[in-house]
């Protein structure tokens, strides 16, 4: 166990650290064989591959693609909890807002597998996360509307609004091209019970292994994000920071924090200032974006622990679990104020330009993802894309249009949705493998004049 934890913890922490990893890992196998179809439904509904190969096949190209993410999606998603769950994670009420947001998750996915909709998992977890902030500020502060990272949330529900758009109208023109470019007319026909040619089958499971591979590398993130979160409440001593962090790596991040001394100061504080006052005036900057005389002050106080913290290490490891904990919160909180102040560009492009260097150079130490963790979501995910895809592949190929998907149909939606999906993870927001691949099998019905079924749509 000692990948997993410093050895500190008591049976019940640790008993609840692992009721709480195998939650998340749930919500992924769930994801896993809800989400399916996304990749498999064209080659088993075309006969490309038998409904075995097909699973394996995908379930493989999801774990690779899980291995080879990059993690931006992951606290991407982090970013959407509230503040407070971020800075007290260790706190009774942050895990029974974890607890909420993955069970909610998972009985809203497995229903709609049962009833064999392509539902997005990704819009589930999201709107779980908005309903728990919402409901937790109510109850703490009365005040609804402080339980969410509005900004944050903006971002990915644009990219999850947009992208099913972008689906639907890309395939549409990918198939018209399709028509003009593929003259055989075996292409543009629906199956016939029996395997295609050897041309169409290689098309159709190069376009499966790339939605598989995207699907991995987005949806096995979000899990990655859950699982840091509750490693970093139940065990900080050994998840608050990358304790493998090079020296070479902090020298560039104390480096930048030094450079940036002279824009936090230039103004003093108001009044007395302490660490409780400081992180107060930046937890309420970081949530409503208002700036006052308190902001650069109380950054510059932060920034000055930070600075503190690791000044007197050589490694992140001499840190005390309790300065660990503590540096994880600056770090927070520094980033969010960071990011507060480029938006409304309330500095000048040479002050911008270093603030945003600082940010970038302590991100290291906070959103990394360890190679364990990896590889626990990956597995479960590949597992269970292993199962449950019968549902959901007779929907998106018979439900969406009034007319069976044709072979160039499936292939022009695929593409488009691993396309959709891997300009998605370069920007570190998350989209909907569902809901772009089902919108591109809409858009093919469109364009074909196939009809759409309303009642599915």
């Amino acid at each position: 166990m000692e990948f997993l934890y410093d050895g500190s913890l008591g049976a019940g922490a640790l008993v609840t650290l692992i009721v709480a990893l195998l939650f998340a890992l749930g919500f992924e196998f769930v994801n896993g064989f809800h989400d399916t179809a996304n990749a498999v439904a064209t080659v088993i509904y075309t006969k490309s591959l038998s409904a075995t190969q097909a699973v394996v096949w995908s379930g493989g190209w999801n774990f690779i693609g899980v291995m080879t993410s990059s993690g931006g999606v992951a606290f991407g998603i982090v970013a959407l909890l509230p503040i407070e769950l971020t800075l007290h994670v260790g706190s009774q009420t942050a895990f029974a807002m974890v607890f909420a947001v993955l069970t909610s998750a998972i009985i809203w996915n497995l229903g709609t597998w049962w009833l064999g909709l392509p539902a997005s998992s990704s819009h589930t977890l999201i709107g779980s996360i908005v309903g728990v902030g919402l409901m937790s500020s109510h109850v703490i502060n009365h005040n609804l509307g402080e339980g969410v990272n509005w900004g944050a949330l903006g971002q990915t529900m644009t990219a999850l609004l947009v992208s099913p758009v972008i689906g639907f109208l890309l395939a549409a023109a990918l198939l018209l091209a399709s028509r003009r470019l593929l003259r055989d007319p075996e292409f543009h026909r629906a199956p016939e019970g029996k395997a295609p040619s050897w041309r169409i089958r290689s098309v159709l499971v190069l376009t499966c292994t790339g939605v598989s591979f995207a699907h991995g590398s987005n949806d096995g993130q979000k899990g990655m994000g859950l699982i840091m979160l509750l490693l970093i409440g139940l065990a900080p001593a050994t998840f608050a920071l990358d304790l493998g962090t090079p020296k070479r790596t902090l020298d560039a991040a104390l480096a930048a924090s030094k450079a940036v001394v002279p824009i936090l100061t230039a103004t003093p504080a108001p009044g007395p200032l302490d660490e409780k006052t400081a992180d107060r005036h930046l937890s309420q900057f970081i949530k409503n974006g208002v700036l006052d005389a308190w902001t650069l002050p109380s950054l510059a106080l932060v920034n000055e622990h930070i600075m503190a913290s690791i000044g007197k290490v050589k490694a992140v490891s001499e840190l005390s679990t309790t300065d660990r904990s503590h540096m994880r919160r600056d770090i927070y909180l520094m980033d969010g104020a960071v990011t507060r102040l480029l938006k409304l560009a309330a500095v000048g492009d040479a002050e911008a330009a270093a603030l945003d260097n600082l940010a970038d150079e302590w991100e290291p130490l906070t959103n990394y993802v360890p190679a364990w963790v990896k590889v626990a979501v990956a597995l479960t995910l590949s597992l269970g894309t292993m199962i449950g895809w019968k549902r959901i592949v007779v929907t998106v190929g018979e439900k969406i249009g009034k007319s069976h998907m044709t072979y160039a149909q499936g292939a022009s939606a695929e593409i488009v949705t691993m396309a959709t999906i891997g300009l998605a993870d370069t920007m570190g927001v998350p989209v909907s493998t569902t809901h772009v691949l089902s919108s591109g099998i809409a858009g093919t019905m469109f364009a074909n004049r196939s009809g759409l079924q309303r009642e599915t749509v």
